[in-house]
């Protein structure tokens, strides 16, 4: 049985970055979360417009307090929170899948250099997929797998039983799979960026 927290070793590394970059996604690793936090920062200019998608990994490594609590950047996520859903449902739903920087997790990533993110609602699949200038996902290595069937594998018998358990103590409900976006390819030279940690982050 695979077991879906465990890091993986530096030959997937390495041979999972190569893929992505062959994919025309950047892909680079960071020892531990400070350095990823730093390795994605370096990739911001103050004042840039980021939105920051729900995500525990970015939770951890402190980017969503940087980004929405510093005044450094034009927080997309402080917009949204300032707005009224019932009478600003439109405008929301196009600020939430178009801006600058987007940044999140995904939930596996291919030793082919496929990435598969899960979602119950899709809210943040449009600006992964196209209405985000650049996007960065911050991932830990336990998310790297074999091919996409695996990927598939680890969402519903890994991510979903806990993002489930997570949603019912933080909203009363639980959580579904609506949606998966299968990223095979980027077009767009320098637009994808993914940032691996050798450590046990997010699920």
């Amino acid at each position: 049985m695979v077991k879906w927290d465990q890091l993986a070793n530096q030959k997937m590394i390495e041979k999972t970055i190569t893929a992505l970059k062959s994919n025309g996604m950047n892909a680079q690793v960071a020892e531990n979360k400070e350095e990823a936090k730093k390795k994605v920062l370096e990739l911001l200019l103050e004042g840039a417009e980021v939105m920051t998608m729900s995500s525990m990994t970015l939770e951890v490594i402190g980017l969503v307090k940087e980004i929405n609590e510093s005044g450094k950047y034009n927080s997309v996520r402080n917009k949204l929170m300032a707005m009224n859903r019932e009478t600003q449902g439109l405008e929301m739903r196009k600020l939430g899948a178009v801006h600058e920087w987007v940044i999140g997790s995904c939930h596996a990533v291919t030793q082919k250099g496929n990435v598969l993110i899960a979602s119950n609602s899709g809210s943040q699949l449009g600006s992964y997929i196209y209405g985000a200038a650049n996007v960065i996902w911050v991932v830990g290595t336990q998310k790297i797998v074999k091919d996409i069937q695996e990927g598939i594998k680890r969402i519903y018998e890994y991510s979903l039983p806990l993002e489930d358990e997570r949603a019912k103590k933080a909203y009363g409900v639980g959580s579904a799979v609506g949606k998966i976006l299968i990223f095979h390819r980027e077009g767009t030279p320098g637009r994808v960026n993914v940032i691996f940690v050798k450590e046990n982050l997010g699920f």
